[in-house]
């Protein structure tokens, strides 16, 4: 057995992941044959891990320089990328670098030179005119949703990255659909083109679901109605639609996230992560979060403002039926709304006007200590079993951060927890829990 295979084999142990998909092994064999290439391949089928198998495998562990840059379109997926080379446990050092935090906090973490720096445009070119890190050993460089981070607003950005660049040898290009031309300054010549865009899409249901006004607000209500209390994502094109849309839901009681590029970066964290844990079942998103976001397997999308392109509907249905998982699409119309030729399905709910409970089962808790302070998730567990004499049915998801943790809670016995386990210790550290 090569030493290669034996360190992707302990890889996948600790991802959890028994076997790649085929997509994934073909990447594995293509990218390090090529010095260009593009993967494509549908949203939720581990393009992330299919990149970073084959990359990893030609650093240096004894170099203690940048050696891999990985370019991204959102905070979001720089941080979920960061998170799981961590969660590898390769022995690389990795950060994630994009606007929202201060810069120096990018400088401390820097001061420790990573060997893959993942990060957004605009920060990454904001470090390059700082000679923030050597440029020498950057032999390759990752564009993951390249579609997104080479279109207008960041293309000036990204042609000064490129040319900064100038040691690079291998370009991964990475997207779950293609239409567009990519600019020369990419270099990208003579790619090898590894596409899975056929595939993976088969349990997608598209159904429309006419409006009788032109606000669509009842007809949403009913249609959650009608989904019941599942997970999902009520996609708009603009964040003040989301307000709006937001102060009706809670008109009906309906609890929801909102998430959309103008909100503050812990907003948009703190939503997501209440949206993981069950806290929220819906989300209210632009775009921002039709690519590259560590949410759960969703069983719906609702399109409530139709998408104004071809492929931001191919990447927001790209959020449900995953993998080989079913999923249903659902385009809110209103019947005198003129629908874009890229939706074409003939397929028509008719609702059924009926009340059903939406209200979710768990409450979100933060605590203000974290892997820095040496606390585990087995840490967390003990002091809500014994000290907050919960349940194990009682005790949700938990999340474990640097400096913070937030963990699930039933709805039941929110006071009754916080009361008894606030202003504890947690290992030495003094810790306060509190609802967020």
């Amino acid at each position: 057995m090569s030493e290669t295979f034996k360190n992707q084999q302990q890889i996948l142990a600790k991802l959890g992941i028994t076997t790649l998909n085929p997509m994934q092994e073909q990447a594995l064999l293509t990218i390090p044959a090529y010095p260009n290439t593009i993967l494509l391949s549908p949203t939720g089928t581990g393009k992330t891990l299919a990149f970073l198998l084959p990359v990893l495998n030609e650093l240096k562990i004894e170099l203690q320089q940048v050696q891999l840059i990985i370019l991204v379109p959102s905070r979001e997926l720089a941080i979920q990328i960061e998170q799981v080379i961590r969660d590898m446990g390769t022995g690389f050092k990795a950060n994630a670098v994009y606007g929202g935090r201060p810069i120096s906090k990018d400088k401390i973490e820097l001061s420790h030179t990573p060997a893959i720096l993942i990060g957004t445009p605009g920060r990454v070119l904001d470090h390059l005119d700082r000679k923030s890190f050597n440029l020498e050993y950057i032999r390759t460089v990752v564009l993951d949703e390249f579609d997104k981070s080479l279109e207008v607003g960041f293309e000036n950005e990204m042609a000064h990255i490129m040319h900064d660049l100038a040691h690079v040898k291998r370009r991964v290009l990475t997207s779950a659909t293609q239409n567009m031309k990519i600019p020369d300054f990419v270099k990208l010549h003579h790619p090898k083109v590894i596409d899975y865009t056929a595939s993976g899409v088969k349990e997608l249901a598209v159904k429309r679901v006419l409006a009788t006004h032109k606000d669509k607000l009842k007809t949403l209500v009913e249609l959650l109605s009608h989904i019941g209390n599942e997970p999902g994502i009520i996609f708009c094109n603009y964040k003040d639609s989301i307000n709006y849309l937001s102060e009706h839901l809670a008109t009906h009681h309906i609890e929801h996230g909102i998430f959309h590029g103008g909100l503050e970066q812990q907003e948009r964290e703190r939503a997501l992560i209440k949206f993981r844990n069950g806290t929220y079942q819906i989300i209210i998103a632009t775009d921002l979060a039709a690519r590259g976001l560590d949410i759960p397997e969703l069983k719906y999308i609702i399109h409530y403002q139709l998408p104004l392109k071809a492929e931001e509907f191919t990447h927001r249905n790209g959020r449900t039926a995953r993998m080989n998982a079913a999923g249903t699409a659902y385009v809110l119309q209103w019947n005198k709304e003129i629908v874009p030729d890229f939706i074409t399905t003939d397929d028509l709910l008719v609702l059924d006007p009926k009340t059903t409970s939406l209200e979710t089962d768990w409450t979100t808790l933060f605590i203000s200590g974290g892997r820095k302070d040496k606390i585990s998730k087995g840490d967390i567990a003990g002091l809500f079993f014994k000290q907050g004499r919960l349940e194990k049915n009682e005790l949700g998801v938990i999340e474990l951060k640097q400096d913070c943790a937030f963990v699930a809670v039933s709805k039941k016995k929110v006071h009754e927890v916080i009361s008894s386990t606030n202003n504890t210790r947690l290992k030495k550290k003094k810790v306060r829990i509190y609802e967020i």
